[in-house]
C-alpha cells in the first residue's frame, strides 16, 4: 500500500467552498474529491504533453495527410442509418 502523505495548500475561500459543495454533491469526502481532482488534472496534463510530443516537428499538412491515409483504410458502408448521418 502506498505511504500516505499530508499536503497543506492555501486556496481562496470561495474555491474551498466550491470544493466542499462539489464533494458533498458527489457524496464523497473533501479529501477523496481533492485526490480525484488532482489525479484528473495531472492526467489531463500528461495526455496533452503526450500529444504535443507526437506532433512536435510535424506540419499541419503532414498531420492532415496522415489522417486522410488512415481514414482511407476504413471500410465504407453503403447504407448509413439516419441516426448516424451528419
Amino acid at each position: 500500500m502506498n505511504k500516505k502523505n499530508v499536503l497543506t495548500i492555501r486556496i481562496p475561500e470561495d474555491l474551498k467552498e466550491r470544493i466542499e459543495k462539489t464533494a458533498a454533491t458527489q457524496g464523497v469526502s473533501l479529501n477523496q474529491f481533492a485526490l480525484y481532482a488532482f489525479t484528473r488534472g495531472i492526467s489531463d496534463i500528461d495526455t496533452a504533453n503526450f500529444f504535443k510530443k507526437r506532433i512536435q516537428g510535424k506540419t499541419k499538412d503532414s498531420i492532415d495527410d496522415g489522417f486522410k491515409k488512415v481514414m482511407g483504410k476504413v471500410g465504407k458502408k453503403e447504407k448509413i442509418p439516419n441516426w448516424d448521418k451528419l
